[in-house]
């Protein structure tokens, strides 16, 4: 099958076309004949050597893709009867990407436990828009724990994981805190923000005039690390979502969170999609590529300032289908 990998880090030129063995689905399995894949900012974190001890001793190509959508092609056996798949059913999926088993492929084996049904009446690109950075978002909160009336703050509160993290933590009854830009408060005050900040030198300042004391816990989806942590209460916890290895004294737990540790929650990746289709969450699109053109897709991420994913589009991925 054909696939897209590289054997090099660097810029987005390394991606290229590579033929892979076609993978076929095992016991617990299943195989989406992928239509489209959502790019993410660990893509770009594999394409450019971020994540090369991760990759060590692993023989490349090795494929980005942890979003996709498209149609059950195969199913292995003994997979979960309580788990709904069946060949043709329209779905989502996180991929564990290791290797040469990414997303960015015409086909992607997946445990039944990390697929559902796509939201009713999505896209291909719609539906592979949402699914990582929701879970993402799930994950830092339910490490969190926080009773109702507790404090958040949400770093980088306007792009994928942040927004998220915001609507999921508003319906939990948590008094959410935004930083972002001063043109996504309106947006995020309508997704449930209690308070805005917008991003700069006085975030922190502005954070505790609103919260004297300082937060009871922070997502810090911009990774602003030591920037952000005077604005965190004594005993307070810092969620990081890369690997951060820093100190913020004052008794802060740092909390390092992956969502690969999700990837089989089925009953959380169900959760989530209901959620999308009851409204909470949205799923955002900014720009589609056809996967011949991942070059400019990834491009086009590197330039940031995007209001929802970027998304290959494979095959017939431009059409539109109901789940």
């Amino acid at each position: 099958m054909r696939a897209l990998g590289l054997t090099t880090y660097g810029g987005p030129e390394v991606l290229r076309p590579v033929e892979l063995p076609e993978p076929h689905a095992g016991p617990g399995e299943v195989r989406v004949a992928v239509r489209a894949a959502a790019l993410n900012p660990a893509d770009v974190m594999l394409r450019d050597g971020s994540l090369a001890a991760v990759y060590e001793g692993l023989e490349p190509p090795y494929v980005p893709g942890m979003d996709v959508a498209g149609l059950v092609d195969e199913v292995g056996p003994d997979v979960d009867p309580e788990i709904a798949v069946e060949t043709g059913r329209f779905v989502v999926g996180v991929v564990d990407n290791t290797g040469s088993h990414g997303g960015y492929s015409e086909h992607v084996v997946l445990p039944a436990a990390s697929v559902t049904a796509a939201p009713a009446g999505a896209s291909f690109a719609e539906a592979a828009s949402f699914l990582m950075n929701a879970l993402t978002a799930r994950n830092a909160l339910d490490v969190l724990a926080l009773p109702e009336g507790s404090s958040v703050l949400v770093t980088g509160a306007a792009g994928a994981v942040g927004g998220y993290a915001v609507a999921l933590a508003h319906a939990e009854g948590l008094r959410v805190v935004a930083l972002a830009s001063p043109a996504d408060e309106a947006a995020l005050r309508a997704a449930g923000a209690d308070e805005f900040v917008p991003r700069g030198d006085d975030a922190v300042v502005d954070v505790l005039g609103l919260v004297p004391g300082g937060v009871d816990a922070v997502i810090d989806a911009a990774c602003l690390y030591d920037r952000i942590t005077p604005a965190v209460r004594d005993g307070g916890t810092l969620v990081d979502l890369r690997f951060w290895d820093g100190d913020p004294g004052r008794g802060i737990h740092v909390a390092h969170v992956n969502v690969r540790e999700r990837a089989t929650d089925h009953a959380a990746i169900v959760r989530l999609r209901e959620q999308v289709e009851a409204g909470l969450l949205p799923m955002r699109v900014a720009e589609t590529f056809s996967a011949a053109d991942v070059f400019d897709a990834h491009r086009r991420l590197d330039r940031g300032g995007l209001r929802g994913r970027v998304v290959l589009l494979f095959g017939d991925g431009r059409e539109r289908t109901t789940a």
